[in-house]
């Protein structure tokens, strides 16, 4: 084809008299989205059986053109990867906008002096990413920023007047992850919005807290996907107030545990056992455990039960567990409040740790379930060489069960899910802004503390927990809200360009009203590849133009979520499209009540 004839084509979109061979040689500048002119590199055919890997989701992901893997726990998103995250990005926008939060964007490199003021650099030297620029001052990735946002606001504001602030993000942020897995669940780079809150007074502060539970609620409901709020451990963010969001998965990593009949749900990280006090028994088992390295032993002589010393032990010390006969399962997370030097990667175990096989440790940490009888205890452990010191736990030691019943309302019963966190909230009151030096006057013209607050959501971890939640056999399958598009539309036989277009532009239309986008599929492909192709990328709606559209002016329109397929008139299109987009988003609540 000459080079006029193919400016022609471009110009005035005459590719439906062309030769097919011809057909795929013309661009198309006509405003419409085509996914000729969208680069969807599937890299394997759409006919492959679903492998058997760790996460079909990333597997499908990888398959259907969304991304690539660029280095381990590192990827690339590729066109369709990047209007997923684009429109998660989108519904933060709109939440975060009804908070009244303004949107920054933070560099990546942050300094690991200014880490260290705030206490985050030590002991955490695993997890970053470091570098020295050649003057030799120390950087790192940012896994998080809020050191440089406190910073920023420490210069910035100086008034209580100033305050409230709310400023957010969505940027990439970096973590050296021992054992990058599962795809975009657990990468070692990865999207996250990131919302920093800031408050004169720590009564404000909590009341920022519930707006912003308000908003995310609001950004989980619109995704429509089933979610968990559960009450957290805040870890090494600090502070002492914070609520996970999940998606339930047999995937997860998290459990969490939630009553039947009330709104108590917690991870399981802060599940601590009720125990009556007249269960105490004479009855036991011991279970063995060691630390890490240096612990401090305070030295409890049996007969006088009189703390003698305390001093550090600089070797692994020997731990023994005095639990009830019928508690099989420990909750090593009530065991770390009672020691947090507990070496969890060792297993507890009937037999004696390795290293204290042939000779007796330098000291020993003695842990008490109460519904065992100390007295027993006591009597069992006897006169000994070693320093001991003895631990009695206030709570069980059992970890929670389904069918316990719920400690908060009594009536119901608790459920344990496994789960995918992707949003966290954290009240972290003064944990920053005290180190940094984050202060305004108040009314009374004294100088105090910025009480804040730091909300995060996994962008990229909750498109790759989107693609593995609602994945089936044939492929993808998206919420309506976060789909590439919400819409593909193909023709079969000899149904011409321009009556494709026509369907186009009647959803395109109404794409504001109805919050729904659409892709044509004039790719030179037979018709059932198209489909397999559609399926695979998941999108919620597809439209194809064949034999009733020839007898009767109707299009096919499927989705495979509600289990679909009907005939509907141009006409009636957008109204059967608005329709079923809220049936989509009903169904999923309805999974999350059920």
């Amino acid at each position: 084809m000459s080079l006029h004839r193919l400016w022609r084509c471009v110009l005035h979109h005459k590719s439906s008299t062309l030769a097919p061979r011809q057909l795929r040689r013309c661009l198309h500048v006509d405003g419409r989205n085509r996914l000729s002119n969208f680069w969807t590199p599937t890299g394997l055919s759409s006919h492959q059986s679903l492998a058997d890997g760790e996460d079909v989701g990333h597997d499908l992901l990888t398959r259907a053109g969304f991304l690539r893997q660029a280095h381990s726990g590192i990827f690339h998103l590729l066109p369709l990867g990047l209007r997923v995250q684009n429109k998660i990005e989108s519904l933060i926008d709109k939440h975060m906008s009804n908070l009244g939060a303004s949107k920054v964007s933070l560099s990546s490199i942050s300094s690991q002096d200014l880490w260290a003021k705030s206490g985050r650099l030590d002991g955490r030297d695993a997890e970053f990413f470091k570098l020295k620029d050649r003057k030799g001052t120390r950087f790192l990735l940012a896994p998080t920023h809020e050191e440089e946002i406190t910073t920023i606001v420490a210069n910035s504001v100086h008034s209580y007047k100033d305050l409230p602030l709310r400023l957010y993000q969505v940027s990439r942020k970096y973590r050296d992850e021992a054992r990058p897995r599962q795809g975009l669940l657990r990468g070692r780079e990865f999207i996250m919005k990131d919302l920093y809150t800031f408050d004169s007074t720590e009564a404000n502060a909590l009341e920022t807290y519930d707006a912003v539970q308000v908003a995310y609620r609001g950004f989980f409901d619109d995704l429509a996907m089933p979610y968990l709020m559960a009450g957290a451990d805040s870890g090494n963010m600090g502070g002492n107030y914070s609520h996970e969001y999940h998606l339930a998965s047999p995937k997860g990593e998290d459990t969490v545990i939630s009553c039947t009949s009330c709104d108590h749900s917690i991870n399981e990280e802060l599940y601590r056992e009720s125990v009556d006090p007249e269960d105490v028994g004479a009855e036991f088992r011991v279970v063995y455990s060691q630390t890490k390295g240096e612990t401090e032993v305070k030295t409890t002589w049996v007969k006088s039960a009189v703390a003698d010393s305390t001093e550090p032990v600089r070797s692994k010390t020997l731990v023994t567990i005095y639990i009830p006969p019928y508690v099989t399962q420990l909750n090593s997370h009530a065991l770390k409040d009672l020691l947090p030097e507990l070496d969890t990667a060792v297993q507890l175990s009937d037999q004696l740790p390795k290293d204290f096989e042939d000779e007796a440790p330098p000291a020993e940490i003695t842990i008490r379930d109460p519904r065992v009888d100390e007295s027993v205890v006591l009597k069992e452990l006897g006169p000994f060489p070693v320093r001991r010191d003895i631990r009695n736990s206030s709570f069980g030691l059992s970890q929670a069960k389904s069918g316990e019943k719920c400690p908060k309302c009594t009536s119901g019963t608790l459920q344990l899910n496994q789960a995918i966190e992707v949003g966290h909230t954290f009240h972290l009151g003064t944990r920053y802004s005290k180190p940094l030096a984050a202060k305004v006057l108040n009314a009374e013209n004294k100088e105090v503390d910025i009480a804040m607050g730091c909300h995060g959501v996994g962008v990229s971890r909750l498109m790759g927990a989107a693609a593995s939640l609602n994945a089936d056999e044939k492929g993808l399958n998206w919420p309506v809200m976060i789909a590439p598009f919400t819409v593909i539309i193909m023709s079969a036989g000899k149904v011409s360009a321009d009556d494709v277009s026509s369907v186009y532009d009647e959803i395109s239309k109404h794409r504001f009203e109805l919050d729904v986008d659409a892709i044509i599929d004039d790719r030179e492909k037979p018709l059932g590849w198209r489909l397999k192709d559609a399926d695979l990328v998941g999108y919620p709606f597809i439209i194809v133009l064949g034999k009733s559209w020839a007898q009767n002016k109707k299009v096919e329109i499927q989705c495979r979520a509600l289990g679909l397929r009907e005939n509907v008139t141009l006409q009636d299109l957008t109204e059967f499209i608005g329709l079923h987009c809220d049936r989509l988003r009903n169904h999923a609540v309805e999974r999350k009540q059920g």
